[in-house]
Parts: structure tokens; C-alpha cells; sequence
């Protein structure tokens, strides 16, 4: 039987624990970026429908603007919640889990606001209208923001047994523009 040196098989083994708590916590955010995305093409699909049932192009022009302004607004919150959540993690320690409640609260209040924008807009006879049972959205914003939460909380021991660099460089995929919210435009087509 071979004899393993400690070290090496120790420096894989926190590797391997590091990785899995860094993909854990990307997934949640790859999650709520594409249920995120998700919701514009569905909204603008209804506007769609809407404009055409009425012959009037303005309900689509109109709706698309005032969708396009709101995904903005989330857009820009979530790269301010992500940056925000590793800059609680890499400061105080003693303060982070406050530092992270308050920028969660912020991230799932715009997300409950960009909910009940989508609820307005896609009533079916407009804002007395009732919910359209044709519309499929997977969007709950408190569980997003939970389970993004509960990752961060994670990631916060991880990054207690880390030393120097490799603190911030936990972090630096978060910046990728992997997990940044598409352009509306992109989407919207």
C-alpha cells in the first residue's frame, strides 16, 4: 500500500470543500439570474397579445419602456446586492451577518417591486383585471433572495479559513460577466 504525504492530500482536500462552497453559492446566483431573465420575454409576449387584440401598437411600445425601466432598475440592484454581500463578508466578521441582512432586505424589497410590476401588467383586462391564467412565471422574489442569502451565509466560513488573496479571489467570479443580467434588448426581441 502506498504511503500518501499529508500535505498534498491535505491542500486537495480543502481545495475540494472551497470549490463546493463556491459553486453552491454561484448556483444560487446562476438561479436567480435566469429566473430573472425569464421574466421578460414572457411579459413581453403578453404585451404582444394585448397590442394585437387591440390594434394598437402604443400598449406594446409603451409596456416594453416601462418593463425595460424596471429590469433596469433589478439589473442594477443585483450587481450592487452581489458586490455589496462579498464586501460584507470580506470586511468585519462580527458585522457580517447584520451587513448581509440589510442589503438582502434591499435586494428581495426591488425584486418584490418588479413582482407586483409584472402582476400589474399582465392582468387580463388590465389593471381591474384578474390574474391571466396563460401567463408561467417562476418568479417568487423572497425565495430568490433567501436562497442567495443562505449561500452567502455559507460562503462566510469558507472565507474565515481562507488567508491573503485568496479571500478576494473567492469573489472575483462574481464579476464575470457570466452572472450579469442580460441587456433588456437582448432579451426583449
Amino acid at each position: 500500500m502506498k504511503r500518501y504525504n499529508l500535505l498534498p492530500v491535505l491542500l486537495l482536500f480543502i481545495f475540494n470543500v472551497t470549490s463546493a462552497q463556491m459553486s453552491s453559492v454561484f448556483g444560487s446566483v446562476t438561479e436567480a439570474k435566469s429566473k430573472i431573465e425569464a421574466t421578460v420575454p414572457v411579459v413581453v409576449e403578453h404585451l404582444k397579445k394585448v397590442s394585437e387584440k387591440q390594434g394598437d401598437t402604443t400598449v406594446l411600445n409603451n409596456g416594453k419602456a416601462a418593463l425595460k425601466n424596471e429590469y433596469d432598475k433589478v439589473s442594477q440592484e443585483f450587481e450592487l446586492y452581489k458586490g455589496n454581500m462579498a464586501s460584507c463578508i470580506l470586511g468585519k466578521s462580527k458585522k457580517a451577518t447584520k451587513c448581509m441582512n440589510y442589503h438582502t432586505q434591499y435586494f428581495r424589497n426591488t425584486l418584490g417591486i418588479y413582482e407586483n410590476y409584472i402582476t400589474y401588467i399582465t392582468k387580463k383586462n388590465g389593471y381591474l383585471g384578474v390574474a391571466d391564467d396563460s401567463i408561467k412565471l417562476d418568479f417568487k422574489p423572497t425565495e430568490i433572495a433567501t436562497k442567495i442569502d443562505k449561500d452567502f451565509a455559507g460562503a462566510v466560513g469558507a472565507v474565515k479559513k481562507m488567508k491573503g488573496n485568496n479571500k478576494s479571489a473567492y469573489f472575483d467570479q462574481l464579476k464575470s460577466d457570466d452572472l450579469k443580467l442580460q441587456n433588456f434588448s437582448s432579451l426583449a426581441n
